[in-house]
């Protein structure tokens, strides 16, 4: 199937993928697509960092102290058991299986406990999604730039309606501390035109409007610290480029 002409199946296959329910065949058939289709790999790094920032929205929960000492009380007891039953020169305490505490009730219990807590938390996280998914800027243009090996360095969107470009790296590179990235619109047939520089920031908000980002492709070149004047164009060499897709909201 042509996932490119069904958008909506598209944004369902991308979200089951960042969240991990994309699983087999239906997985690897996916992630075969993004590799070879630039805008089923945008798809699948647009939900990847909406789910990534989920982690800003919790805050870290210490478990209670009690959790731990019931688990070294129970640990405690079944080492006692077996000492006791070495005592008594038990033939079938050889013959059990190591870990035995692993399967005592007390335990299990816990576990039960432990696993209904998960529901709850998977049911906040889900709410604070949902929330999170409502409030967010509405994609209008994505572009992956890589580098010449194909390998992605840089996921890009656009809203439009905020008026706002989105630069998040998605690889290793590191320009130096003498150095700067320089984001360029590539228009057809006309000189490159900057849209901004970069600082060293995992992510970077930039205002454009949509005249400025409505064109074939996008490239990002290395520059010395600041980066240079619109009208001379890249002086650097071009690191990142890629076709930037208007997507169908």
């Amino acid at each position: 199937m042509n996932l490119i002409a069904h958008p909506e199946l598209l944004e369902l296959l991308a979200a089951s993928h960042a969240l991990g329910t994309l699983r087999g065949g239906a997985r690897r058939r996916f992630e075969t697509l993004a590799r070879e289709q630039a805008p089923v790999r945008a798809a699948a790094l647009v939900w990847q960092s909406r789910l990534a920032s989920m982690t800003e929205l919790q805050s870290p929960v210490a478990p209670d102290a009690a959790v731990w000492t019931r688990i070294r009380n129970m640990i405690d007891a079944e080492q006692s058991q077996h000492a006791i039953e070495r005592q008594r020169g038990d033939a079938n305490a050889a013959a059990r299986p190591q870990g035995g505490w692993l399967r005592s009730l007390a335990l299990w219990r816990g576990a039960a406990a432990a696993g209904a807590l998960a529901t709850v938390m998977a049911i906040v996280v889900g709410l604070n999604l949902r929330d999170q998914l409502q409030n967010a800027p509405v994609i209008q243009y994505v572009a992956v730039l890589s580098d010449d090996k194909a390998a992605a360095s840089m996921l890009v969107t656009f809203d439009p309606k905020k008026r706002l470009l989105v630069l998040q790296r998605v690889g290793s590179y590191s320009e130096g501390a003498d150095r700067s990235l320089q984001l360029w619109a590539l228009p057809p047939g006309g000189a490159p035109r900057s849209l901004g520089v970069l600082d060293n920031a995992p992510a970077l908000r930039l205002t454009a409007s949509e005249s400025d980002v409505r064109v074939p492709a996008l490239a990002i070149s290395l520059e010395p610290k600041g980066g240079v004047p619109s009208e001379r164009g890249p002086t650097g060499p071009v690191l990142f480029k890629g076709a930037l897709i208007e997507k169908t909201i």
